[in-house]
């Protein structure tokens, strides 16, 4: 299933207050998942498979790497974690980096929270607004994507342009570019 992403992540040290504010605004509490994301090396774009308790997915995704709203162009696989996909997929390309987290996942209509703690790398919150099928567009989208922005106060110094994956790499080869 392919769909458009516009997306926000950013550092936090504020998820009380996030998760007040979602409560408020009655988000849809979905739950906690531990989720690894194993990241394999391709040659165009990212895939990761993502195995938790809630999400089990195969994920290709494209993405700019700025820390303003990016759009994001993605397609979806509905894993069984009892497969073999992550055997093959390590056999067949290596793995590039594994990010270990614990996700509260919120929606609010098309917009989708989470709020990160991430091994090695702290917490964070992303914000996700989501056209499946394309009848929203790119600017109701990005438009969705800064009022939460707004409402959660994040600051500009705070945005993250990258993935867990970059930094997580970046922290392992100081040196790498990505």
């Amino acid at each position: 299933m392919a769909h458009v992403n516009i997306e926000i992540k950013a550092k936090s040290d504020n998820q009380t207050m996030i998760r007040e504010i979602l409560t408020s605004k009655n988000a849809d509490f979905k739950g906690i998942d531990h989720q690894i994301d194993t990241y394999f090396n391709v040659n165009f774009g990212r895939l990761k498979l993502r195995e938790g308790n809630i999400e089990n997915h195969l994920i290709h995704y494209q993405r700019e790497d700025k820390e303003w709203p990016k759009q994001s162009d993605v397609v979806l696989f509905k894993s069984d974690p009892k497969s073999s996909l992550k055997e093959i997929l390590t056999k067949a390309l290596g793995i590039l980096v594994v990010v270990d987290k614990k996700r509260e996942i919120y929606f609010i209509d098309n917009v989708k929270f989470h709020i990160d703690g991430v091994e090695d790398l702290g917490t964070f919150i992303e914000i996700e607004a989501i056209d499946k099928d394309g009848s929203i567009g790119k600017e109701k989208l990005l438009e969705q994507c800064q009022s939460f922005l707004d409402l959660f106060k994040i600051p500009q110094e705070d945005l993250i342009s990258v993935s867990y994956s970059d930094l997580l790499l970046r922290k392992i080869i100081p040196w790498i570019e990505n």
